[in-house]
């Protein structure tokens, strides 16, 4: 892997304006590198090339950008063990994980290179004779795409392949922790064979080259993961221009698990949704409502195994869960530990900082019990490596606790009634529903989102993508008769 720590502007490289320093949180010690950090004039420069470029990379055709999707996509997936490596290096993920978001990330590129071969119209009856009607997809513009840490190649790679696939321009901003997935994954774009100016790479800080891109006349959409405060602010900033915004925010997961569940299964996925990539998913199941008979064996089950993961260096083999991402991070979940040790929850197990052989923001993953849905650890996301457990008398207290939330991302129920399983899928306020599985996880081909305050704007992935990346048009042609 080459040694890039720039910026990707207009098809060329770019020292930037000044740098951030990217260390490793599994070992502080170990410097990744000094990356570039954009400025108002590199964004500028940036939306204007994207602003130049688009109409050509339209003009290139279907062919063309299934060819380009189709190579990102291949060589996303050779290169998955080392591409997995340096992000595992930079985010603190395991290195199974990092390995499997690359390889994923690939699989987004593939199936949007598919789609751009199914770009089919529509045609339609006039109810006026002798005019001909066709309903097509065209490219939006200009897409701006704003991503967060905790996927730094995934969450990028489910934005941008179809806003190429669907002939755009991109302009993305990825978070300043993880800038070493950003470039390995703009290395890949920017050896294409696509015209300057498509694709941009323009790291800064959000307060100046976050805002001022969403606030740009230039951007036609904006695709954003992130915070529910950041994101209300990118929807107040982007309706001056009328832009189209999708934003993917927080979320406080429940999973239900009843008194009919498999209960070592029923352990197993609490245990994924809750502590899988250090709880730092907008789909971990943080809140877990457990029907009143089982719950002391439920519990107890859950902090043996809670104990039993091994919390380590990233790499280090066995590894089950590694560090949060930075300190700030750290910091911020053990002030969720000692808030909801106020709030009178007991705590089971875990929420202390670890020390291990190598300087990093260990944490100990935790265990609420005796918690109330009025309790701020049941309401605000935390991001962290702790699950809190109610307990619920019936299955329509279970459903109603877990509707309790003005979030609405994913939702799980642990179950062997149909009849239960089929009263939840529909009952639920929530996009993604599951039963029987974690909250977490989720398939590339089918739509992603969700309702309240986790979603705002068209879904992302499969099919649906096309609702916010590309514009309807609707043309009438009055073709006259043949001489």
């Amino acid at each position: 892997m080459t040694e890039r720590t720039g910026i990707f502007i207009d098809g060329e490289w770019s020292d930037g304006a000044s740098t951030v320093e990217n260390r490793n949180p599994s070992d502080t010690s170990e410097l990744i590198g000094h990356y570039a950090q954009a400025d108002a004039s590199h964004l500028d420069a940036a939306l204007a090339a994207a602003r130049r470029a688009q109409p050509e990379w339209w003009a290139a055709g279907i062919q063309k950008r299934h060819d380009v999707l189709m190579s990102i996509g291949t060589e996303l997936m050779a290169r998955a063990e080392e591409i997995g490596r340096l992000l595992s290096r930079e985010e603190g993920k395991p290195l199974a994980e990092g390995r499997g978001e690359v390889y994923r990330a690939g699989q987004f590129f593939t199936y949007f290179a598919a789609e751009t071969l199914r770009q089919h119209g529509d045609l339609a009856e006039s109810v006026r004779p002798g005019i001909e009607i066709d309903v097509r997809r065209e490219p939006v513009g200009v897409v701006a795409i704003i991503s967060p840490w905790n996927f730094p190649v995934a969450t990028p790679a489910w934005k941008i392949a179809p806003a190429l696939a669907f002939g755009n321009a991109v302009v993305w901003k990825p978070a300043n922790l993880t800038p070493a997935s950003a470039v390995a994954l703009t290395e890949i774009i920017a050896r294409q064979d696509i015209p300057a100016g498509v694709f941009n790479l323009v790291s800064g800080p959000g307060r100046d080259v976050g805002q001022r891109l969403v606030e740009s006349p230039a951007v036609d959409a904006i695709s954003f993961t992130g915070s529910v405060p950041v994101g209300r602010a990118i929807a107040s900033a982007a309706v001056g221009n009328m832009t189209r915004v999708q934003m993917e925010m927080g979320s406080k997961n429940p999973l239900i698990v009843m008194d009919d569940a498999d209960l070592d299964l029923a352990v197993a996925h609490a245990t994924n949704s809750a502590f899988g990539g250090t709880g730092q998913k907008c789909t971990a199941a943080s809140r877990l409502i457990v029907h009143t008979s089982i719950h002391d064996a439920f519990v107890d089950r859950l902090v043996a195994t809670a104990r039993a993961l091994k919390v380590g260096h990233a790499q280090e083999e066995g590894t089950q869960i590694g560090p949060v991402v930075s300190e700030e991070q750290l910091s911020q979940n053990l002030d969720y530990i000692e808030l909801g040790r106020s709030e009178g929850a007991e705590l089971l197990c875990g929420g202390e900082r670890l020390e291990r052989a190598t300087e990093g923001y260990f944490m100990a993953p935790a265990v609420f019990a005796g918690t109330r849905n009025d309790m701020r650890i049941n309401r605000e996301e935390m991001f962290a490596p702790v699950t809190c457990v109610q307990k619920a008398e019936s299955y329509d207290e279970a459903l109603a606790l877990a509707n309790d939330t003005e979030f609405g991302l994913t939702a799980g129920i642990m179950t062997r009634s149909l009849a239960r399983a089929s009263h939840f899928r529909a009952n639920m306020r929530a996009g993604c529903v599951m039963v029987n599985l974690p909250t977490a996880g989720t398939d590339y081909h089918v739509p992603f989102g969700g309702r309240g305050a986790s979603s705002y704007g068209p879904r992302e992935q499969g099919t649906y993508a096309a609702e916010f990346y590309t514009t309807v048009k609707t043309a009438y042609v009055a073709a006259g008769a043949p001489e």
